[in-house]
């Protein structure tokens, strides 16, 4: 029997529509607080193999999750590039010394000797492969990485923003150092990348949690194209690795049919009708997604939401997510529910 949620990801029959949700191990749970305490903080948690593996493994077991999501961060990219990383209370992750300039970036590790440095999330994936194929219950392991346009705002930007408007003034009055940044953190995530499929997760997700940043029409040019890159180049050597595109915030990119490229299945954003991204991509792609996370707060609205989406989506080609990520005061009974209405309004 194969896994659910990659016979899904490639558009075969399942007896149900797979779910998990994104942040699935994370605040929410109180074995995952535990476990963080243990560790010390945030990031010694990303650098335990050992206790990373066991709250990437937590949700299969509380929440009842077709796919068990690597628990690390997009941000260990650019740390393992050479720029010192730290996760401030309050503040979130801060870069010190972001990149303004050529100099900053040639200063800068790339390719394969940045990649070879993240050991710590072969070595989680390693344990989690052993784990889940131990348990014999074929819950899928899925692996990741920030889109290169992503990443590259926290490199100059030194930090999160709600504005982009260092990055973005770089984009509009230096586009070449842009893109040289980009083309130099797209090498480092195609390689990434694939020693996370060696070392033995079943399927990618690509992040672009910054997507919305970019107006439709630089989209491409600035986040969309290195995406497919990446996809091309994993697709050229991993035909049978499902890739998962998620763009949050791209509506208009969307419905103007601009999504292209060799993948298999496109996440859509709560902020995008499901209805629209069926009609403009349901037959090119699967579609994740695409329930609104606040939803889970209350029941009620959780299980409209569900039914709303499986009935747009007819238990066909698709896999039930939030549009973003899980909230970290959602009680785990909402999250179990959400997750237990999936399974039964598609049940075939």
């Amino acid at each position: 029997m194969g896994k659910i949620f990659v016979d899904a990801c490639l558009g075969l029959e399942t007896p149900y529509t797979p779910v998990w949700m994104m942040r699935q191990a994370g605040r929410y749970l109180p074995q995952y607080m535990e476990v963080r305490k243990q560790a010390g903080n945030f990031l010694n948690l990303c650098h335990n193999p050992k206790l990373a593996a066991e709250v990437t493994i937590q949700p299969l077991d509380i929440v009842n999750v077709d796919a068990a999501i690597l628990f690390s961060d997009i941000l260990v990219v650019p740390n393992e590039m050479g720029m010192k990383l730290e996760f401030l209370a309050g503040e979130g992750p801060v870069f010190d010394k972001p990149i303004s300039t050529e100099d900053d970036l040639d200063s800068l590790i790339g390719g394969d000797e940045a990649a070879s440095k993240l050991t710590y999330v072969y070595d989680t994936i390693k344990i989690l492969r052993e784990q889940l194929d131990a348990r014999g219950d074929n819950k899928a392991l899925i692996g990741f990485t920030g889109a290169p346009w992503t990443l590259a705002t926290y490199m100059i930007e030194g930090q999160g923003t709600k504005t982009y408007n260092i990055c973005k003034k770089m984009m509009y009055s230096n586009p070449e150092l842009l893109h040289k940044i980009l083309k130099k953190v797209t090498e480092v995530v195609k390689l990434y990348m694939e020693k996370q499929i060696e070392s033995g997760i079943d399927v990618v997700q690509i992040f672009d949690s910054w997507a919305a940043a970019i107006e439709p029409s630089k989209y491409n040019e600035f986040s969309w194209s290195y995406m497919v890159e990446i996809a091309d180049y994993l697709k050229s050597k991993y035909p049978n690795t499902p890739i998962i595109m998620f763009p949050k915030g791209v509506s208009a990119f969307v419905e103007r049919g601009l999504v292209y490229g060799n993948f298999d299945v496109f996440g859509v954003d709560w902020g995008t009708p499901m209805a629209m991204a069926k009609e403009k991509l349901g037959d090119k792609y699967v579609l994740q997604g695409n329930m609104e996370p606040c939803r889970l707060y209350d029941k009620v609205a959780t299980t409209q939401c569900v039914e709303g989406i499986h009935s747009i989506m007819g238990g066909k080609r698709h896999i039930f997510n939030l549009g973003h990520g899980i909230l970290p005061d959602v009680p785990v009974e909402n999250a179990k529910h959400f997750v237990s209405e999936c399974q039964r309004v598609s049940k075939k």
